[in-house]
């Protein structure tokens, strides 16, 4: 069974997301070992400037770099990257497990996005919309694309 990582800025502190995450994991869990790792936001003044969202975004990077597993194939989540349909994700993350990778980790930053730095460490760039989504409920949303590109994966119904 192959690991599962979900690196994201920031807790999901509301009940309903926290419970649509859970259902999601218990679904992958026959599948996949799905690690969730939080990672502290940094704080912003109520009006931040250029300078202060880059050095909070550098230093968010820094504890997103140190907390993506050795051998893992990683995604950024951004609004540059490119968007696959099911079937097509469901091709990518297969794609990942027969290349070797020990492990597929997908990286959701902050309200203010992810570091240049963390996007070029990733293997791989994808955009879940080029709608705008608060990035607690783009957490549920990447676990249930996951686990519809794994069900289609199998060949089970669950895709239609």
């Amino acid at each position: 069974m192959a690991d599962l990582f979900i690196i994201a800025v920031g807790s999901l502190r509301e009940k309903y997301f926290r419970d649509a995450a859970d259902e999601y994991i218990k679904r992958l869990s026959a599948s996949w070992n799905v690690h969730e790792v939080e990672i502290k936001e940094e704080k912003l003044s109520a009006s931040p400037t250029a300078a202060e969202i880059s050095a909070a975004l550098q230093k968010e990077g820094e504890r997103i770099a140190a907390a993506i597993p050795k051998r893992a194939y990683s995604v950024a989540l951004c609004v540059e990257g490119f968007a696959p349909d099911s079937v097509g994700f469901s091709s990518l993350l297969g794609d990942a497990k027969t290349a070797g990778y020990s492990s597929v980790c997908f990286i959701i930053g902050s309200a203010n996005g992810l570091s240049e730095k963390v996007k070029e460490a990733c293997l791989c760039r994808l955009s879940m919309s080029r709608m705008t989504f608060p990035h607690r409920l783009a957490r549920v949303m990447l676990l249930e694309a996951v686990y519809r590109a794994t069900e289609i994966g199998r060949g089970s119904g669950y895709h239609k």
